[in-house]
């Protein structure tokens, strides 16, 4: 007979049954609960099981890789809690959020969220107006109502808590994991190959959609860091400042240069666009009159902008340092990212001219930063929100013809030329709030009636931004101070989910944008650009030109002597007027999807440059001289880059 067991052995033969349970669950939901993750953060991207389920299957790899991603994450919230079930509770509010923020990004503006996205801090409540759709809701009670049950689930299921010792080895081990993947050490990059990994940098969306939401977003964290360009040195730099300050030696001394300097006015209206280009609509009037006056009797063309319905300070970024957001990961914010000492600007410039240097914006100064880089960019003033006394109100901003009145305010007040660059927010989206009652112009055509309410109150919006610029003009009209001003949009509105808007209208073909031709994407990112003056100017018309190539345009028209890097912008908007990521115009107007073979080298010596003003050893300041003055910022006996505060004395 086999011996019976004692108590204690029975008891110790329970207490190792118990423990192996006790570990084998905590296995198990380590390596479920992510898989379940995964698919239902793939399921808020994609709509349906059915299509979720298609992903999974076709891609078994890549699912793994998502998984074993978000184990890591779920591996360190659970050492840190130190408990199984809140650690879950706490994992599925986190992805499932990332999820759906990155699911109403990528259907309002066409881009998904992306790491740098975190440090929007104060900015990202900005959103918020636009995801109180009955969708979102919906989408948001399902998420919180999982994330409930789960917390609830712990008032009858035990603790399933592990000892110190190996929690803090799996914290230690996921952290080590999390950040190889992310700036993709040599292990992970084998790990990725292996997996079938195609990363799609030029197309977030289809970067996205092809690899799954945590992969992509965890190989996006290495795109913050912008890697040097291969032929970026001292001794090019210094060739490159040679040739082109001959250039702009030879070019200065062609200029007749005017006796009195002009007031330069920027004035960079939100999401300001011609809505009479929308295809197969008319309207009860002409919403934009001045507009059109303008494209008939002053130079006027399109500017190509690198942004859709939002990044408004990354076309402002373009526009006053004559850089190019090709150039940055897709999806960059320099205001947020990069911008923390001084470089060269308009505004920095203007003030090296003689000129006071004003930015003008009648929304919050913190906003993309813009109080910060500011003084980087050496204005001489900042007027914000703050310094709007008892403004109109028109909707839930200040009115444009605030803007306007203060910018009068400032140029007349001033006894040197001014420089001035105003950005308004009246016309900010979302669209769909009515924000004005009854809209005095309306719109006819193939529209649904949500459609046709929010293009109409888009265009309402664009009414009035047209009428404060007339406002502006009939001032001046009666100055005799020369002055010109350079009026434009920042990008193309947001006319809905999946631009719902420009589909209906058949102003593109369909609502996915990876099935837009070249044409199509340019009509999407092609702003009207009008300007002004009492000077005798000639009449130019353009057909496209990049954000970037503006500012040096601009002092070319005006026989202004540009800074040395800035005739690199005019040599190059010869050969490629239009430069975005993944459209490029050359001079022929023909379209491409990369930079053509004539024009890569001055492209590649652009690129060179904007990385040794961004991140580099500012090799090419050494070699112009331009540290200071003429090429952009001017210092203070302490080195500080100096911002005199809106209403304070010098």
């Amino acid at each position: 007979m086999r011996p019976r067991k004692t108590k204690g052995q029975q008891k110790s033969s329970q207490s190792k049954y118990a423990r192996a349970a006790h570990y084998f669950t905590i296995i198990s939901a380590l390596i479920v609960v992510p898989m379940l993750l995964v698919f239902g953060m793939e399921l808020i991207q994609r709509g349906s099981i059915h299509e979720t389920w298609g992903w999974v299957t076709a891609n078994p790899k890549l699912f793994g890789l998502n998984a074993m991603l978000v184990m890591f994450v779920y591996t360190i919230l659970y050492t840190v809690i130190g408990s199984l079930i809140p650690a879950t509770g706490f994992s599925t509010l986190l992805m499932l959020v990332v999820s759906l923020v990155s699911y109403f990004k990528l259907k309002l503006i066409g881009e998904p969220l992306f790491p740098w996205d975190i440090f929007l801090k104060k900015e990202s409540m900005n959103i918020l107006p636009l995801v109180t759709s009955r969708e979102a809701l919906v989408r948001l009670g399902i998420v919180f109502g999982a994330v409930l049950l789960i917390f609830l689930s712990r008032i009858w299921l035990p603790k399933l808590k592990l000892r110190l010792m190996p929690r803090v080895v799996l914290g230690l081990l996921s952290v080590f994991a999390l950040y190889a993947f992310g700036v993709k050490q040599p292990w992970t990059g084998t790990v990725l190959d292996k997996a079938g990994v195609s990363e799609i940098v030029w197309n977030q969306k289809e970067n996205y959609g092809s690899n799954g939401t945590s992969l992509a977003f965890t190989m996006n964290v290495k795109n913050s860091i912008v890697p040097k360009p291969d032929g970026y040195s001292e001794p090019t730099m210094a060739s490159l400042a040679q040739s082109l300050t001959q250039t702009s030696a030879t070019t200065t001394a062609s200029k007749s240069k005017s006796q009195q300097k002009p007031n330069v006015i920027f004035i960079m209206n939100e999401a300001f666009w011609d809505p009479t280009l929308m295809t197969n609509v008319k309207f009860s009037e002409d919403p934009v009159p001045t507009i059109h006056r303008l494209q008939q009797e002053s130079t006027s063309g399109y500017l190509l902008s690198p942004q859709f319905g939002g990044g408004t300070s990354n076309v402002e970024y373009e526009v006053l340092t004559g850089n190019s957001m090709s150039f940055l990961p897709a999806g960059s914010i320099p205001y947020q990212q990069y911008i923390n000492k001084p470089i060269p600007s308009l505004a920095s410039y203007f003030k090296s001219q003689g000129y006071n240097s004003t930015a003008i914006h009648s929304y919050e100064g913190w906003f993309w930063n813009r109080e910060n880089v500011y003084k980087q960019m050496d204005f001489d003033q900042f007027i914000s929100k703050d310094q709007f006394e008892n403004p109109t109100i028109k909707g839930d901003f200040i009115a444009d013809s605030e803007v306007s009145k203060r910018i009068i305010d400032t140029v007349d007040t001033n006894e040197e030329p001014t420089f001035i660059y105003a950005v308004t927010m009246q016309n900010h989206g979302p669209y769909d709030d009515n924000r004005y009652g009854q809209n005095a112009i309306t719109a006819k055509g193939p529209l649904s009636d949500s459609a046709k309410n929010v293009l109409e109150t888009y265009t309402q919006g664009a009414h009035d931004a047209d009428a404060s610029l007339q406002q502006l003009i009939n001032h001046f009209e009666q100055s005799d101070e020369p002055t010109i001003i350079v009026f434009y949009g920042d990008h193309l509105p947001m006319l809905g989910y999946d631009y719902d808007v420009y589909a209906q209208s058949g102003f593109v073909h369909t609502g996915d944008s990876d099935q837009w031709s070249l044409e199509e994407q340019k009509k999407m990112h092609s702003v009207p650009f009008v300007t002004w003056t009492n000077m005798a100017l000639k009449k130019e018309d353009v057909p496209v030109l990049s954000d970037s190539f503006l500012g040096a345009y601009v002092l070319d028209r005006l026989n202004m002597e540009k800074p040395a890097a800035w005739t690199l912008n005019d040599e190059l908007a010869k050969q490629t007027p239009g430069l975005l990521r993944n459209l490029v115009v050359d001079a022929n107007q023909e379209l491409h999807q990369a930079v053509p073979d004539t024009a890569s080298a001055d492209v590649e010596k652009y690129r060179e440059l904007q990385y040794d003003e961004l991140f580099g050893k500012q090799y090419f300041a050494k070699y112009t001289g331009s540290g200071s003055g003429t090429a952009g910022v001017a210092e203070g006996s302490d080195g500080e880059t100096r911002l005199q505060a809106a209403g304070t004395e010098n």
